[in-house]
């Protein structure tokens, strides 16, 4: 399964990828209402670099999800790929790209979620609300930083 989300973002690109290299990015992208907690940030110039993140699944199951750095190209991409964690498989490409004003930033997931056939049946009601409402979060929030200093 695919989930893609695409801003304009009134920076440059190397200002755009600049924010995701910030140490706190990635504690800065978590939405409020998310109950995650980072336990080990990663690096995303480090090929190989993991973040493991706690979180509990609809606020009660616990979950550990590990993932790791795979690509690093800046000021362009940057990808991560789920270790282990609450999908079948996951993996994020983030590309900021040039736009005549200023640069487009996309998230490209590609996901399997969990449970197999049945997961993918509740996908487009237990997965992709999330998925957009989180994106929507994440890019208000990169904007903000890139568009206002």
């Amino acid at each position: 399964m695919e989930f893609v989300k695409e801003s304009v973002i009134r920076a440059t690109p190397e200002r755009v990828f600049a924010f995701h290299e910030l140490p706190d990015a990635f504690a800065r992208l978590l939405p409020p209402w998310e109950n995650a907690k980072i336990v080990q940030p990663a690096d995303i110039s480090v090929i190989g670099s993991r973040a493991i993140i706690e979180q509990k699944l609809f606020g009660l199951i616990p979950s550990r999800w590990v993932a790791e750095h795979t690509r690093y190209e800046p000021p362009r991409l940057f990808e991560d790929v789920q270790i282990s964690g609450p999908f079948a498989a996951w993996r994020h490409e983030h590309l900021v790209l040039p736009h005549p004003d200023g640069a487009i930033l996309r998230d490209r997931i590609e996901y399997e979620p969990p449970l197999g056939f049945l997961g993918r049946l509740a996908a487009p009601v237990a997965v992709l609300p999330k998925l957009e409402k989180m994106f929507a979060y994440r890019h208000e929030v990169t904007r903000r930083w890139c568009e206002e200093g």
